[in-house]
């Protein structure tokens, strides 16, 4: 086997860059700042969050500059200003795409941006193929993508186990001491960068020869006819059984059958695209036998896939999850009325038709978000009306009006839909209020943005407007919103015991209470340690000791002006970095002196009481006096 000349893989790769400039140039971005973000411990910080949203870009803009890059070399061959004019528009458009999505403002911008990456990779399939036939060449152009993808996925987890091998046995062999964050730098390089050219050096440039090439992989013939064929047909024969069964005793299917049809409509037409090139030929021919019968079969399975999301959405509205159920079944529909009535039979028409959904999904009155939070919304104004307390557009708060509790129930879960990741934008003027400056105001209160952030900014939304509306006391969950404070010593690696007899540790994770343990002629044993009261006792011969971390932590707390000075940056909660003396606590019994050490503690404040104690420890320092 002859293996390629350094030159030649140089000239290889200068080639792919000069193909596929702004592909790259995307890839390179992407790689950047994911690596960026893996060398910094960063947790909900504005610099995590651009990080993120390059790499949402970088995806995004690499994918539509192949679609663009593929659809003008077949279409726009020989005008050159027209194709790089627009290949540079459309990079243009994937850049302003940094701006849009932003899913550190709004939730659902992560499932706009799978929902452009799904649209944008279905476009890669087809955008080589606009214009009518080449179907032939369609399929053996994706088919060299795809194992073009398998081959760099295979080469790329090679060349990463290598080199981390090597990596480690040079940290270990020279002692160099690299940091454990090269092994994610080594993959995050070799997945954006190695991956991505060598997947780009084998898209193919003429298309039209696609379409005489005849070549088939008989191994694919044989996966396709003996593991995804039998799985589909195991799929169909559940399916069937319990669709009669069901029939029989006439009620509604369960809501998880619909995963079961998905899956089997994916198999079956999985199958039916592998096998497509061999179908004409003559020992080939139950290959058309099965397309047909699939299509005929998912009719009746249809039936059953509305049937089973229409129970979920009448009585409670439609939500992203039941939206992209109808889609899907909408778009299964479509594609089996067009393969079970057209002659033509283009399997073009799956991708396209696939892609349109998706990109349909993303914004306007029709997409996913819209239609979702339309329906949530009718139902919570429906509810307000049955009471008279929705008049001219607006809901007003329920104040005296008595109301059922199951109707109560009902409009509480509505709002917590309706300030799900969006900061109450779907009520903005809907109530007398401003929606979005009382959402700000809220958002305002909460001093920093921690790992908990977004969830505290939908916990206070929620809790204001059920309390505006009158209906928080149809909640079923009590929602707190605390005030985190971790105290610590500054030292606490390193706990001096000098003048000290013995040292017991206590603490959330530790196993001494009721242990007893005998020292010389004492008897000491932990009696307990209650992590939620944050209540310690000991017992020293019968002596009990106790302390109570409540009044140490709300102690601390009133002395904010004294320990902000030690006040330590976290990424969690406020954490503070004290002097030993103010974590130590002192008692006395008639034979010992008990200095207690609290080595670390976290608390949560509500309404300046503790409300609960974790990640607490220490140690209890004995004396005999």
């Amino acid at each position: 086997m002859k293996f390629p000349s350094v030159k030649i893989l140089t000239e290889s790769a200068a080639a792919t860059v000069k193909r596929f400039p702004f592909e790259v140039l995307f890839a390179l971005a992407g790689t950047i700042a994911a690596h960026i973000n893996t060398n910094n411990n960063w947790h909900n910080r504005p610099e995590e969050t651009w990080c993120f949203r390059v790499m949402m870009m970088a995806n995004l803009g690499l994918l539509l500059s192949l679609s663009t890059t593929l659809f003008t070399e077949s279409r726009l061959s020989g005008k050159t200003n027209k194709s790089w004019l627009l290949r540079g528009l459309v990079a243009l458009l994937a850049l302003m795409l940094l701006l849009v999505i932003n899913p550190d403002e709004r939730q659902f911008d992560y499932l706009r941006f799978l929902l452009f990456s799904l649209g944008f990779h279905l476009l890669v399939s087809f955008a080589a193929f606009t214009s009518g036939g080449n179907i032939h060449g369609f399929w053996q152009f994706n088919k060299t993508l795809f194992l073009r993808f398998l081959g760099g996925a295979l080469y790329s987890i090679v060349l990463y186990l290598g080199l981390i091998a090597a990596v480690a046995a040079t940290n270990f062999l020279f002692n160099l001491k690299l940091d454990s964050d090269i092994y994610m730098t080594v993959f995050v390089w070799i997945a954006g960068i190695f991956n991505t050219l060598f997947f780009l050096a084998g898209v193919p440039r003429d298309t039209a020869v696609l379409d005489k090439d005849e070549s088939y992989p008989k191994g694919l013939k044989l996966f396709t006819q003996y593991v995804l064929i039998p799985l589909a047909t195991v799929y169909v024969l559940i399916l069937l059984s319990y669709e009669v069964k069901i029939a029989m005793e006439w009620r509604l299917p369960k809501g998880m059958v619909s995963n079961l049809i998905l899956g089997y409509a994916v198999f079956g037409i999985l199958s039916i695209l592998l096998v497509y090139p061999i179908r004409n030929h003559e020992e080939n021919k139950w290959i058309k036998t099965y397309a047909r019968s699939f299509y005929i079969l998912m009719i009746p399975l249809l039936v059953l896939l509305f049937l089973a999301v229409m129970a979920r959405v009448l009585p409670y509205g439609i939500t992203e999850e039941r939206y992209f159920l109808l889609a899907l079944a909408s778009w299964l529909l479509f594609i089996t009325a067009y393969f079970l009535l057209s002659r033509r039979q283009n399997i073009k028409v799956i991708p396209i038709s696939l892609c349109v959904v998706s990109l349909l999904s993303v914004y306007g009155p029709q997409s996913a978000y819209s239609v979702s939070i339309y329906s949530q919304r009718k139902i919570l104004t429906d509810i307000f009306a049955r009471y008279g307390r929705y008049k001219d557009g607006k809901l007003l708060p329920l104040g005296d009006t008595k109301i059922s509790a199951r109707d109560g129930k009902e409009a509480y879960e509505k709002i917590e839909y309706l300030c799900d990741g969006e900061n109450m934008a779907a009520l903005q003027g809907y109530i007398d209020e401003d929606a979005k400056a009382v959402s700000d105001s809220l958002t305002k209160n909460i001093k920093e943005k921690r790992y908990s952030y977004r969830n505290e900014v939908e916990m206070r939304q929620v809790q204001w407007l059920s309390k505006y509306l009158g209906v928080n006391k149809f909640s079923t969950e009590r929602f707190i919103t605390n005030t985190t404070y971790t105290f610590g010593m500054a030292n606490h690696s390193l706990i001096p015991i000098a003048g000290y007899d013995y040292a017991v540790k206590f603490g959330e994770y530790y196993s001494t209470a009721g242990d007893t343990m005998r020292v010389k002629n004492d008897r000491l044993t932990v009696v307990n340690y209650n992590v939620d009261s944050g209540h310690c006792k000991l017992s020293i011969n019968g002596d009990i000791v106790k302390v109570n971390l409540n009044d140490v932590a709300m102690r601390l707390i009133s002395q904010e002006n004294t320990i902000k000075q030690y006040i330590k940056k976290s990424d969690y909660q406020t954490e503070y970095a004290l002097p030993e003396e103010m974590l130590t606590v002192t008692r006395e019994t008639a034979d010992h002196i008990i200095s207690i050490k609290i080595v670390k503690m976290s608390i949560d404040i509500q309404d300046d009481n503790v409300n609960s104690f974790y990640n607490t420890d220490g140690y209890y320092l004995i004396k005999k006096k």
